[in-house]
Parts: structure tokens; C-alpha cells; sequence
């Protein structure tokens, strides 16, 4: 089945009826376009969140463990003294 326009349908002249399809198009790019700068410039900032928080947390670790060895090493220079 093929689609067939019959320009006919329209009361105004064609080339005002070609002018504002070409403008409509053209907005409906350029929001397109907008939508899809918006969407990549959103994920590259989740992206470096995430990275951000893994450095973080690994940060943490690293500060859990030495805490944890400095509280050893005080016990045992407590009990070696005792």
C-alpha cells in the first residue's frame, strides 16, 4: 500500500506548506540534537561520579586497614610494657 499525499488537502499554497514542513523538521532536529548533547553530557557526569566514588571508598579501606595496624601495634606495645 503506498502512501500518497494529495496536496489538494491543503488550502495554502505548497510552497508555504514546503517552508513550514522544512521548519518543522528542522526543529524537531535541533530538540533532538539538544536532547541527545544533554543525555551524553549527563552520562559523562555519572560516569565520573561513579569513578570518583570508587577512589573514595577505596581511600577509606586503605584508612580502615591502617587504622586497624596502628590499634594492633598499640595493643601490643601496651601488653609488651605491661
Amino acid at each position: 500500500m503506498a502512501l500518497e499525499m494529495d496536496v489538494q488537502e491543503y488550502s495554502s499554497p505548497v510552497r508555504k506548506l514546503a517552508r513550514f514542513f522544512r521548519n518543522s523538521r528542522n526543529r524537531w532536529k535541533a530538540k533532538c540534537q539538544d536532547t541527545k548533547r544533554a543525555y551524553k553530557l549527563l552520562m559523562n557526569q555519572v560516569r565520573a561520579v561513579k569513578r570518583s566514588r570508587e577512589h573514595w571508598k577505596q581511600l577509606v579501606d586503605q584508612q580502615k586497614r591502617r587504622i586497624a595496624e596502628l590499634e594492633a601495634d598499640l595493643q601490643k606495645t601496651a601488653h609488651a610494657t605491661a
